[in-house]
């Protein structure tokens, strides 16, 4: 069954039929023979019968066909000239894009340019000092108190400061046994809490004893640097820094925005904390931190009833970690129960035993540091 035909078709079948019937009547055009019959006022032609218009019939298809075939192709050219427009948006958007990562190329190249952050010293002390460990739970913020503490104590004439870095756990409160807000100055600097001759600065005396704090990197960073630059540390010789576990955030806030005269590396013979101990000085060194020693702690244990002594987190793991680096030992710390007690009640000690081994061992490695670290400038 042949399908009906479409209206565009329909009507173009009606014009075909239209100029056949014109043409049938119509006179042709410079003929200047006309018949002897037609001069004489008759038409030589007669009207169209239908037997006439039934062999026009077959023109008036081919006619219509052709206006179809035209429709076809127009229809044709239509979806031609949609696709080259999708074509077009489709280089556009291209070009766009295109632009768009130019424009982040250039940002980032700009931002590159500028470099790192220029580093400048904090107000009043001469040298800073860092204490980290890449791994948590090595005994750093008690190593760090004791030398704190040792500075002091091997020279008088030294002013000490000590900085908490470590915005999620502080520790240096119930160590040095201070509590209170800091006071603010007239510049609206906040005053350190001072005690056994140190001047302390921690998040914890800015939150309750309790209270977590839920921050993500950017507030932690502005936390640290006002901790630095917000803080009248008046004349320090020494500013030591307890760094938090790990290689992230802080550790590359301070390394870039302060001079840091030297980084201390503490950890346990064991063999995991070796591993992150390993990358926390490779971490000082590529931020151009020079890396004074690592501190092996715990490093023995003696039975205070028999004087057994035994390697509970194993033997020289950290001499072994220094030979690897190219480093010094500065010294080795027992674990002794005198130095978890005397933390935990905030008496060091360094100052509650000042005769212990374990007192003296702090105090010797206070005295390796010094002499590692460069002269500080007038």
């Amino acid at each position: 069954m042949r399908a009906a035909p479409s209206w565009s078709q329909s009507c173009q079948r009606e014009e075909a039929a239209a100029i056949l019937r014109h043409s049938a009547w119509a006179e042709p055009r410079g003929n200047t023979n006309k018949p002897e019959a037609q001069k004489r006022g008759q038409s030589s032609k007669a009207p169209c019968t239908s037997s006439c218009w039934d062999t026009n019939q077959g023109g008036t298809e081919l006619l219509a066909n052709h206006f179809a075939g035209q429709d076809e192709n127009s229809k044709g050219t239509d979806k031609l000239k949609e696709r080259h427009r999708e074509n077009q948006s489709e280089i556009q958007r291209g070009q766009s894009s295109s632009s768009r990562d130019e424009a982040l190329r250039d940002k980032r190249a700009r931002i590159l340019s500028r470099g790192l952050p220029k580093q400048k010293p904090i107000e009043g002390v001469k040298q800073v000092v860092v204490l980290a460990s890449g791994k948590g739970g090595v005994g750093k913020s008690t190593t760090a108190v004791n030398i704190a503490l040792a500075l002091a104590a091997n020279d008088s004439t030294k002013e000490v400061g000590l900085l908490d870095a470590d915005v999620y756990g502080p520790s240096i409160p119930k160590m040095m046994n201070l509590k209170g807000n800091p006071e603010l100055t007239p510049k609206n600097l906040m005053r350190p809490l001072k005690n056994y001759g140190i001047a302390c600065m921690s998040m914890g005396f800015l939150i309750e004893e309790t209270a977590p704090v839920v921050w993500r990197g950017l507030m932690v960073m502005s936390a640290v640097e006002k901790l630095l630059r917000q803080v009248d540390w008046g004349q320090l010789d020494y500013l030591v820094i307890d760094m938090p576990p790990g290689t992230g955030d802080v550790q590359l806030s301070v390394s870039q925005n302060i001079p840091i005269a030297g980084a201390v590396i503490i950890s346990t013979p064991q063999d995991v904390a070796l591993l992150d101990a390993h990358k926390g000085a490779e971490m000082f060194r590529k931020v151009h931190v020079p890396v004074l020693g690592l501190v092996q702690n715990m490093s023995v244990f003696q039975c205070p009833k028999c004087k057994h002594e035994t390697h509970i987190f194993g033997a020289d793991g950290v001499r072994d970690l220094a030979k690897a680096l190219g480093l010094d030992v500065l010294g080795d710390i027992p674990l002794h129960v005198n130095i978890r007690e005397t933390c935990d009640s905030g008496q060091p000690v360094v100052i509650s035993q000042p005769q212990s081994d374990a007192a003296k061992a702090y105090l010797k490695i206070a005295m390796e540091i010094v002499r590692r670290l460069p002269v500080p400038s007038a």
